[in-house]
């Protein structure tokens, strides 16, 4: 009798649970999310899944991957040989799940132009999965495996997904500079239960970089033939009227400000934003007799689906706002999750007025402003947009920011 159907993909998620099925030759059929029982069963799309007899399911990576192994063998020590290697199994399993592939995965998708690209969020991601790949350098200057001298089932996991890191963001230098990750992930990859899967691998010189996506040329007008001359000559035809000077912008009346905008800009992009930029915001460049501060969210919070989407949604939003861009500073968060989201931000506008600077984007009018004055509660929230290391507030809740846009 089979002993059940697993779902998997290319997703790294996915690899451990493959190897770990083969690697015991399980009877197990591998099918992937196409099939009609995967999308039946398993609504929240999520890669590897598992249906074993009499409609036993399973989801979740970690959850699938220990199951898996007690399938092939239950007395099997990679699982670890008593209860407390057992519980360091499922804490560098967890730590893998839930920091390795996520902030990797946030700062290779917009590199490879698989999610849109935003330095900072990409910076961010990269600073935070360097974080995290410290404490697994750390651990493995004294130990050949994560749980001691012997492999277990969080080293197949958590390598397996380390494999896209490698893939995209590891190159020589960093290499050089993570010895004791790379010895160990080159075991990993060389061992019997992932080679299987991974086959010979090829490490890359140097990290993925972001190109920007190429602009369309315009096709060049083609030449008319020239006009014939006419006979007779004609009556001069009145010249037309030559075109009237473009319109400046409203905000364009006001002046130069006392701290020029760009600066701010080059602050924010290039300092530490709690320790150098915020400070240096409210300390140069927020005056509130030239600019104004407003508190800007999305109307229909409730039609949104995938944040990705919403974070989407953002982009155009700030795309469309690019003839105020020499007028205003902006950062907009999504908080939540799928099915579950928000958009909310900040804006530092010059002048006292919102809609000069907002009615150039034709969907200015599905967000709402409000005004903010410069209190402690306005200054934590504009320096909790800035930063996005801190959750959202959102009736009454906490709501974690899921991604986000900064127009500048």
């Amino acid at each position: 009798m089979s002993q059940g159907t697993l779902y998997v993909t290319k997703q790294a998620r996915g690899i451990a649970a493959e190897a770990i099925a083969k690697h015991f030759k399980l009877d197990v059929s591998i099918e992937g999310k196409d099939a009609k029982a995967y999308q039946t069963a398993f609504p929240l799309n999520k890669i590897p899944a598992f249906i074993g007899p009499k409609g036993f399911k399973l989801s979740e990576s970690i959850a699938v991957a220990i199951y898996l192994v007690n399938l092939g063998d239950s007395s099997s020590k990679l699982l670890g040989k008593n209860a407390q290697e057992y519980a360091q199994v499922l804490k560098w399993m967890s730590l893998a799940n839930s920091e390795v592939i996520t902030n990797g995965a946030s700062a290779f998708k917009p590199l490879n132009g698989d999610a849109p690209y935003n330095k900072r969020a990409v910076d961010d991601a990269l600073k935070a999965l360097e974080t995290v790949v410290a404490i697994f350098e750390e651990r493995l200057l004294n130990f050949t495996f994560l749980v001691g001298e012997r492999l277990t089932l969080a080293d197949v996991y958590a390598a397996s997904l380390f494999v896209r890191c490698f893939d995209f963001l590891f190159g020589k230098e960093w290499r050089a500079a993570h010895p004791n990750v790379t010895r160990w992930f080159k075991t990993l990859i060389a061992h019997p239960i992932l080679h299987a899967i991974i086959g010979e691998y090829k490490f890359r010189d140097t990290p993925v970089e972001f190109v920007p996506p190429k602009k369309e040329k315009k096709a060049a007008p083609k030449k008319e033939a020239a006009p014939k001359k006419e006979a007779a000559p004609k009556a001069a035809e009145e010249a037309e009227p030559a075109p009237a000077p473009k319109p400046k912008h409203p905000l364009e009346a006001l002046g130069k400000p006392k701290q020029a905008l760009d600066e701010w800009k080059r602050v924010y992009s290039n300092e530490e934003t709690r320790e150098t930029a915020i400070p240096w915001f409210w300390k140069n460049m927020y005056d509130p007799s030239e600019w104004s501060l407003w508190k800007v969210d999305y109307k229909y919070n409730d039609e949104l689906t995938m944040t990705f989407m919403s974070n989407n949604l953002v982009g155009g939003f700030f795309n469309r706002l690019s003839a105020s861009v020499k007028y205003m500073f902006g950062c907009m968060v999504v908080f939540g999750e799928n099915n579950n989201n928000g958009i909310t931000g900040f804006f530092l506008v010059r002048g006292q007025e919102h809609e000069p600077a907002f009615d150039v984007a034709p969907d200015w009018e599905s967000y709402s402003f409000k005004k903010l004055e410069d209190t402690p509660e306005t200054r934590e929230f504009v320096d909790n947009m800035l930063a996005w290391d801190k959750p959202v507030v959102y009736n009454g809740e906490n709501r974690e920011i899921a991604d986000g846009k900064v127009l500048k």
